[in-house]
């Protein structure tokens, strides 16, 4: 469960959202620009030899960041039949985002955006891909009676307008009423200046030029912002319009007057790519697990500051929120059980694309003493994610005697994870957690004792993709061993 902001638990682990809307492929080639070309006034990139750099774009960097948070998301768009549509697919399966909704169109290219990175982080051009598509509604109709039929199982409804076609009036239309028959509440991120295909929705988002386009009104000063955002909320019929302003922060109104207004989280500004994305995306997780609109719109703020800070769109991820907000930034936002590996594993890759450093250990953990807390907070200073792979009741059965493990794997993991160290426990049921090393990849293995690197199981595969192997020594006399027999010998 994931601590809301009012200390409020936040059903994180069981939401599960639909997104809607342009979907694209981001890639990203980097290389060095030294001089000038002697055929034109440009900068010659000399390209690096690594091959090019994918992420998911538009609605899809909204699906990646609810799934970093750690809710279930399945998405609905369009992709081209073409290599970058299968690109862009298989980035999405990697990322643990269904596409059971997502239509292949024959006729068609897949979005992309090409962009050229020399040192430093600059940008020296982009090249866009696109059609001018407009999605036809009988191409739809078999995934929205799918859709139908699995209405109960969401929590929310987020709808990415980009403009590129996908989110027609009918389809928009058709989505937002569907879902305010079962009091779905929908979000939109707006584009289009027909403002009448988002009517209903639960909250509308644009920016300062698109709420002046939508409403054909002045939007110069605060007061005027204030006015067209609450007449839009009244044409719409929305309960809530929130108009992002860039630096001067956001406002939050309902039909009728300023329900709050917000500065920009100030942050040293690399790229806005994707900030719009990720802030939408965290304020439909906040709103989706409990948190009333204001305390939503608050961390939302936060999570945009954050991937300003960054470079293209990459995912933001909630320990970092919480961190910039004083919060703990541990313990509070995973999906930890058996029955949810795969989606703990693709945040990990994810974690690993955004440059964070996994961390492996395991161990049956029976009797959690000082000697286990004091080795796990060693072994998460060693990287930014730290996962233990835990032992199922068998295998510590077959490990350690028929009289353990004292405690079922249930209350250990429970433990285990109300350490502030520990992010991630995955229980494996073989005598070794080879198979789980090989699916975590972590980029760092730990083991506690004496053991000689080399030897410790797990250890070439980790090596041979660049990771360490490290060992922690335990600290002398802890044990769970000695515990039990301190109990065995008492006269308590």
């Amino acid at each position: 469960m994931v601590a809301g902001m009012k200390g409020q638990p936040m059903k994180t682990n069981n939401t599960r959202v639909l997104v809607a809307g342009d979907i694209m492929l981001d890639i990203y080639s980097f290389g060095r620009a030294s001089r000038i070309s002697p055929e034109a006034p440009v900068p010659v990139l000399v390209k690096k030899k690594e091959k090019m750099q994918y992420s998911l774009g538009g609605a899809a960097n909204v699906a990646a960041n609810m799934i970093a948070a750690g809710a279930e998301v399945d998405i609905m768009s369009a992709v081209g039949s073409d290599t970058n549509g299968n690109i862009l697919l298989n980035e999405l399966d990697s990322a643990g985002i269904h596409t059971d909704y997502i239509s292949k169109l024959p006729e068609c290219v897949t979005t992309t955006k090409l962009r050229y990175i020399a040192q430093n982080h600059q940008q020296l051009l982009r090249v866009d891909t696109e059609d001018d598509l407009r999605m036809r509604w009988e191409i739809m109709w078999d995934k929205m009676k799918l859709l139908e039929e699995r209405i109960g199982q969401y929590d929310l409804f987020l709808l990415s307008d980009y403009e590129k076609g996908f989110l027609t009036s009918e389809i928009s239309q058709y989505l937002i009423q569907i879902a305010n028959r079962r009091n779905i509440p929908v979000l939109v991120d707006v584009k289009d200046r027909q403002y009448g295909k988002y009517k209903g929705a639960f909250l509308l988002k644009p920016n300062r030029n698109e709420l002046e386009s939508l409403t054909g009104m002045p939007v110069e000063s605060m007061e005027e912002v204030i006015r067209a955002s609450c007449h839009l909320c009244r044409e719409t019929e929305s309960k809530f319009v929130l108009t992002t302003l860039s630096m001067d922060g956001l406002v939050l109104v309902n039909d009728h007057e300023l329900v709050m207004q917000v500065q920009s989280v100030a942050r040293e500004v690399f790229d806005v790519t994707g900030a719009g994305d990720t802030f939408i995306a965290y304020l439909g997780i906040g709103l989706a697990g409990g948190d009333d609109i204001q305390d939503a719109v608050r961390m939302a703020n936060f999570a945009a500051g954050i991937q300003v800070s960054k470079i293209g769109t990459s995912i933001v991820y909630p320990n970092e929120i919480l961190a910039a907000m004083g919060k703990r930034t541990k313990n509070h936002w995973r999906t930890v059980d058996g029955s949810r590996i795969k989606d703990v594993l693709a945040r990990l890759k994810m974690a690993q694309a955004d440059g964070k450093k996994i961390v492996f250990t395991n161990g049956c953990f029976d009797l959690l003493h000082a000697g286990h807390v004091g080795y796990l907070k060693k072994a998460a200073s060693l990287g930014d994610i730290l996962v233990v792979g835990i032992n199922d009741d068998d295998s510590v059965r077959r490990l350690k005697g028929g009289d353990r493990p004292l405690n079922k794997l249930e209350d250990r993991r429970i433990v285990l994870e109300s350490l502030e160290c520990v992010d991630h426990v995955i229980p494996f049921g073989e005598d070794t957690p080879l198979k789980l090393i090989e699916r975590v990849e972590p980029d760092v293995l730990v083991k506690g004792g004496d053991y000689q690197a080399d030897k410790i199981v797990g250890a070439a595969l980790v090596q041979a993709r660049g990771g360490t192997v490290t060992t922690i020594p335990f600290i002398e006399g802890r044990s769970t061993t000695e515990l039990i027999r301190k109990m065995t010998n008492s006269t308590i």
